[in-house]
């Protein structure tokens, strides 16, 4: 009697040798099916233990449901505990459900061992979550092979690092690999090389749910237009609970800056005014960024100095005097900068002090002033909106010249908060978009008229021939982000 088996994209998920995998991108792709009877794939080890995570423990009924549906039916001995959400099976192994609402929460998995990590939704965590139970990750005995697996759609506080990780490191369906190096107790120095992948799928990969359910596409299509694209295109670029839904980069008009915020650096011109502002970081990153203002009261983000160590929403620990030297080493060197005037704004936080000589007077010691900036956060995230708003001729309030990576990278990804729902949620690597209030709130401007969207110049709903007529269906994925 066949339990369960894999449709065929899941069936390639589930094949995949690489240490870390990540499965989905739109919906309807089997992803949770996936996961729950991947981590029966050891169970006959005793010592086998593996763990399902959620966000939320709520969020877990769904998956739990699974396994109580086919787990039974697979191994008729095995035991469910409710109290602990713990599958036991003949063997010995354990395959366990978990949460972790909160950072704090990782405390419950201190001192545990898991041969296989699943991470349902990987989005709603953040990397710091995903990251600790790394160090989870570790055999329980010999034999057992030791790997991470997770699902994902687009959107969700860990939307950005997780689209930097898995999809745009590389094509989908490409082993992507990581050096890393550690020291002995010795001495010696190891290195070694770690994996993963990202295996795109969507509805049009589960036959047997177009077959059940025919006119679930159509109720995908219906939604709106943000959630469409991610849901049922699969498009990491627009997604639900995004922020700035504004936000273009197209590298085809980097030169005639025409419908898109990333542009092709210049020299400024000596009559444009010069900001400068900043958001301070200390184990999380510092943002400064440098803004000419031209003569229609137009912003560029004309160079940025970030202070995170290369692990997202991690910062450099500098100290405040090194990073006013380091700022103004850049102001001397830069061909945009050198000789000009600049004006200041600042994180207003830096002025705190709990009988200490705060982190501002720390920089004025180095001849590095700023300013306190208006830290009014629904004005300023709508002054933001304002600047991206583009006019009739396709042309917006704020630009950012494309050497600017950072803010390209973590600005479009910020999400709104779940509790304050008309705020960014602070939980995301928001530090160049908090610089950008700053210097948006010293020079306001009133709101564009809004311009409707173009219409598509495809429909990927049309599925003349499985896709004919030249259409991808994972176009979206390999589009320079």
């Amino acid at each position: 009697m066949i339990v369960w088996a894999p449709q065929p994209k899941q069936a390639v998920f589930m094949s995949r040798g690489e240490y870390e995998a990540l499965y989905g991108g739109a919906a309807g792709g089997g992803k949770s099916d996936a996961l729950v009877i991947e981590a029966l794939r050891q169970v006959h080890i005793p010592h086998y233990k593996a763990l399902i995570i959620r966000k939320t423990f709520p969020q877990l009924a769904e998956l739990i449901d699974k396994s109580l549906h086919y787990y039974p039916r697979a191994f008729p001995r095995a035991k469910y505990n409710a109290g602990s959400h713990v599958w036991t099976f003949p063997s010995g192994a354990k395959v366990r459900f978990g949460s972790m609402n909160r950072v704090q929460d990782k405390i419950q998995y201190q001192g545990q061992a898991y041969d296989f990590i699943a991470f349902d939704e990987l989005t709603h965590f953040t990397f710091e979550e995903y990251d600790y139970l790394f160090s989870r990750n570790r055999p329980n005995g010999p034999g057992t092979r030791v790997y991470i697996r997770s699902t994902a759609n687009p959107g969700g506080v860990g939307h950005g690092w997780v689209k930097e990780r898995f999809i745009t490191a590389g094509p989908p369906m490409t082993t992507l690999w990581q050096d890393v190096e550690w020291t002995e107790p010795d001495g010696t120095r190891r290195t070694a090389r770690q994996s993963r992948i990202f295996v795109p799928s969507s509805v049009f990969d589960n036959p047997a749910l177009l077959e059940n359910d025919p006119d679930y596409v159509s109720r995908l299509a219906s939604m709106p237009e943000a959630e469409r694209k991610a849901l049922l295109y699969g498009s990491w670029d627009s997604f639900s609970g995004q922020v700035f839904v504004e936000w273009r980069n197209d590298p085809a008009h980097y030169e005639d800056r025409v419908q898109t915020h990333v542009i092709d650096p210049f020299r400024v011109p000596e009559t444009w005014r010069i900001w400068c502002s900043m958001d301070w970081g200390y184990s999380r990153p510092f943002s400064v960024g440098w803004y000419a203002v031209d003569h229609e009261r137009r912003l560029y983000r004309i160079r940025e100095y970030y202070g995170c160590t290369g692990v997202p929403n991690t910062g450099v620990k500098m100290e405040p005097s090194d990073v006013a030297r380091e700022i103004r080493r850049i102001e001397s060197e830069d061909p945009n900068l050198k000789g000009r005037s600049i004006s200041r704004v600042g994180d207003p936080a830096i002025w705190g002090s709990d009988g200490t000589e705060s982190i501002g007077a720390l920089m004025e010691r180095q001849r590095v002033y700023f300013e306190p900036g208006d830290h009014a956060r629904i004005a300023g995230k709508m002054q933001v909106h304002h600047r991206l708003a583009f006019d009739e001729g396709g042309v917006p309030m704020l630009y950012v010249f494309s050497t600017c990576r950072h803010f390209i990278r973590t600005v479009p990804n910020l999400v709104y908060d779940e509790k304050d729902v008309e705020d960014v949620d602070t939980d995301g690597e928001d530090h160049a978009y908090d610089e950008l209030r700053y210097v948006c709130m010293k020079n306001p401007i009133s709101p564009k008229p809004k311009i409707p969207a173009k219409r598509p110049e495809y429909d990927p709903l049309d599925r003349q021939e499985d896709f004919g007529q030249g259409f991808d269906r994972y176009d979206f994925y390999r589009r320079v982000q």
